[in-house]
């Protein structure tokens, strides 16, 4: 390899010590000086290595509590010194400044305090001055320096030295150096939303570090990637890689999920539930929610709240299906699910979901505040002179719920605890609910003494007419028409029931 470097001097200052012993082992077979500060030059005495203090380098004892160790010009004028300009060489002989070769540092956790409830001066005691400044140097000057900027570069630190004999290339320098600013912009990403954690500043800042190359995008001709964290949410225990697609119908599954105390199950298609249901027992859930559409469920996404049993994998292990997400699994269930080798298997963990939804839009994205208000039977106004139920209460707050996670305009039509049938993403509201009678009627469905949810207002009486004359009794809307009082008039005049809600719901 052309431009390599013969590295000679390292220095090395981290706050995590873990994985470090075989780097030093290495640096020390060949012949490279250790330069370290504080509690990591006491750990490289006490593994047997030879290293100078950076105070004998600065004449500058560690000050102000640890705040100031390793920033001094004899530090960074060994790394940011051009090798190949003669006036910063004659600088350095002149102010006997020693090059480094080297660096490796790692920065204080900060969001792993801020993380922990810790007090606000111990988070700002976690917001880091020389680690970053040594890393934006090291990574600065690559074409002479090399930068490591933290222990998940270790692994490929320990190859470059093995293959290079010691010494670093060029490419390899820029390399590291493109992670070491990874790292550095991250960091500053975490403690800028600290400090702005009020949206004074009308700056969007977003650092994700964790990001993996997916087969394509939502078809084959795009390409696609996701940036988080898959793993912090899910254990995988089966099943084929996961699509862009699967990782849109899986975020639409968990947030619908996650509205349900009861045991529920869902099944769901293109971020929609087709099928859905509440039930004392778990196969029960999974029979009436597949009885809501059992053609939509082929290839689609299967959810539950409660563990998934072996009675319940049975019925399950008969359809064909993308994904299935439970919170656990017994071990029959397990070896009936796993029959199909490209099934996904997710155990779901208890994780908080980000409160905050992004969206690109023109040349810029759009954020917003996650939906996070779900409608009980305390927030129903009612609004007809029938009042509704006991059971149509219960089913009027289940299929609010559900229409709050379907695509606008929206339409739920529901039944003791079931999904009856709904209809997704039209342009009219009236379409919306025509779609989901017809959709019942096929799959034979009985809506006598169904209730209706809306996501937004009826601007006319006209599909609560509809709803009315296929034996809907009960209707769930935000209100806020101005012609709210034709759709009353029109429940009180049909003993139908009417609640208001005052808050929309709509999902583009």
């Amino acid at each position: 390899m052309k431009d390599l470097v013969k590295i000679k001097t390292a220095l090395i200052s981290v706050y995590h010590k873990e994985k470090l012993d075989n780097i030093l082992d290495l640096l020390n077979s060949y012949n490279v000086k250790l330069i370290s500060t504080g509690g990591t030059k006491s750990f490289i005495e006490e593994k047997g290595y030879k290293v100078e203090a950076v105070e004998n380098l600065t004449d500058y004892p560690s000050i102000l509590g640890g705040r100031v160790k390793t920033l001094h010009p004899k530090i960074f004028g060994g790394i940011l010194a051009r090798r190949d300009n003669e006036s910063d060489n004659k600088h350095l002989a002149e102010y006997n400044i020693e090059g480094i070769d080297l660096v490796i540092v790692d920065l204080y956790p900060f969001e792993e305090t801020l993380a922990s409830g810790a007090k606000e001066q111990a988070v700002i005691e976690k917001i880091d001055i020389g680690g970053i400044s040594l890393i934006r140097a090291a990574a600065k000057n690559f074409s002479d320096v090399l930068i490591v900027s933290g222990r998940h570069m270790y692994d490929r630190l320990i190859e470059l030295l093995k293959s290079n004999n010691g010494s670093s290339g060029i490419s390899q320098r820029k390399s590291f150096a493109a992670d070491a600013f990874q790292v550095s912009s991250h960091y500053d990403t975490a403690i800028f939303n600290y400090f702005n954690s009020g949206n004074e500043i009308k700056a969007l800042k977003i650092s994700v570090s964790e990001g993996s190359v997916l087969r394509y995008g939502e078809n084959p001709h795009q390409q696609g990637l996701f940036f988080g964290d898959f793993d912090a949410i899910f254990d995988k225990l089966h099943g084929k890689e996961i699509s862009y697609n699967n990782l849109l119908d899986i975020d639409a599954a968990v947030n619908l999920i996650s509205d349900f105390n009861d045991c529920t199950f869902a099944i769901l298609k293109h971020n929609n539930a087709c099928g859905l249901a509440s039930r004392e027992k778990l196969s029960d859930a999974w029979k009436d929610a597949l009885a809501g559409d059992p053609v939509s469920a082929f290839g689609g996404i299967l959810i539950s709240n409660r563990e998934v049993d072996a009675g319940t994998a049975k019925g399950i292990d008969k359809i064909f299906f993308e994904a299935i997400i439970a919170p656990s699994y017994s071990k029959d269930a397990l070896e009936i699910l796993k029959k199909k080798k490209n099934r996904i298997i997710l155990v779901h963990k208890e994780t908080k979901l980000p409160s905050t939804l992004y969206k690109s839009a023109l040349n810029g994205m759009l954020v917003q505040d996650k939906d996070l208000k779900t409608d009980t039977v305390a927030d129903m106004k009612t609004v007809s002179r029938k009042s509704a139920s006991a059971q149509e209460l219960t089913d009027l707050e289940f299929a609010n719920i559900l229409v709050k996670h379907t695509k606008s305009n929206a339409i739920v039509l529901a039944k003791n605890k079931q999904l009856v049938a709904s209809g997704v993403g039209q342009t009219s509201r009236v379409d919306a609910l025509q779609q989901a009678i017809l959709k019942a009627k096929h799959f034979k469905l009985d809506l006598k003494g169904a209730v209706m949810a809306s996501d937004a207002f009826f601007p006319f009486a006209d599909s609560v007419e509809i709803a009315g004359k296929e034996g809907i009794t009960a209707v769930i809307q935000p209100g806020g028409s101005i012609r709210d009082q034709e759709s009353i008039d029109y429940c009180d005049k049909h003993n139908m029931s009417m609640v208001f809600t005052g808050t929309r719901h709509f999902k583009h």
